[in-house]
């Protein structure tokens, strides 16, 4: 198996969201990869710009960023030539390897807005390195910039970042400092496909939480009747845990519960409720062993939103008085 380690740069409409095609809010401009083995060699790279067919010129921000210049693209072929060369390029045994989880979205929206169709697995894994460096050398939440964590593994910057070769680059060196154990132990699901029925639902399981992704539903209350999502199981022991404060919303389309295992102790759960892009909702949950202090503040945060909610509540009242 080859890992490929992919970065993107890519552009959006110069003129503003107003006058964005829906279909490609991000246009992909330059595509970078270097090809390891199962020792994290490196095997081979490839980099090549492309030509723009949404939007022809650059906003603003995509210029600050990146190097290239309006005549680099201008000389350059088109999305679907590099992509289907760049697929071929990867061959078939790989799994992709990225700095945060946009990538390859993106790459998938590209693909899927010229029609051009993959042989990608479903549910589609990868490894998000950015996810992995907090994991391993931080508190497991953060996310930090790649020059952050070139400079924190003292990774000599001999090219320069935001070319997306060369922030592939970077990736995988700090893959090199990472081990094989580290990496596999520590997988992610891609969202742009998500499960269509309930069949197709993905539970996974790793070391410290566990993580469901739903089938759709119409709206955020389906979602929240379902008893699979709302369910509560620990991790170690895959037995339900009892519910000490049942679900409650947290802001926008997040929830929390806090749940005991007999055995195990104190459970946290948190859903997101996501739109798909047919307009229906899906579900992401986690559950998580905690601290007994952890317990104490989600019980904590409850209350300080209940409170809030009354405030509101009476303000509301008094002003309509």
């Amino acid at each position: 198996m080859n890992y490929i380690v992919l970065d993107l740069e890519w552009n959006q409409c110069p003129t503003g969201k107003s006058e964005e095609d829906s279909r490609l809010r991000f246009e992909i401009i330059e595509i970078g990869a270097v090809k390891l083995d199962e020792t994290f060699a490196v095997t081979d790279r490839f980099r090549e710009v492309i030509n723009p067919q949404v939007y022809h010129d650059l906003h603003f921000r995509t210029r600050e960023v990146i190097a290239l210049r309006a005549v680099d693209l201008q000389n350059a072929r088109t999305f679907p030539e590099v992509a289907r060369d760049f697929l071929d390029w990867c061959g078939n045994d790989i799994m992709f390897c990225t700095w945060g989880s946009a990538d390859l979205t993106e790459l998938q929206q590209n693909l899927s807005y010229y029609n051009i169709e993959t042989s990608f697995p479903f549910p589609f894994m990868y490894y998000d390195i950015q996810k992995i460096f907090s994991i391993i050398y931080e508190d497991r939440r953060s996310r930090r910039s790649l020059e952050y964590a070139v400079d924190f593994l003292g990774i000599p910057k001999n090219v320069p970042f935001h070319s997306a070769l060369s922030d592939a680059h970077y990736t995988s060196q700090i893959m090199q400092r990472l081990t094989p154990e580290q990496i596999q132990a520590n997988s992610s699901v891609d969202y742009y496909r998500t499960p269509d029925s309930r069949r197709q639902e993905i539970h996974l399981v790793y070391e410290t939480y566990a993580k469901f992704i739903s089938r759709p539903f119409r709206d955020k209350i389906q979602a929240m009747k379902d008893r699979t999502v709302t369910s509560t199981v620990c991790c170690f022991c895959n037995k339900t845990a009892q519910k000490k404060i049942r679900w409650f919303p947290v802001g926008g389309s997040n929830y929390c519960c806090l749940a005991q295992c007999e055995e195990h102790g104190y459970i946290k759960g948190k859903i997101r409720l996501r739109h798909r892009r047919d307009g229906r909702y899906y579900a992401i949950k986690t559950v998580r062993p905690i601290s007994p202090d952890e317990a104490y503040e989600i019980r904590e945060k409850k209350e300080v939103l209940k409170l809030k909610r009354r405030l509101r509540r009476n303000y509301s009242g008094e002003a309509d008085a």
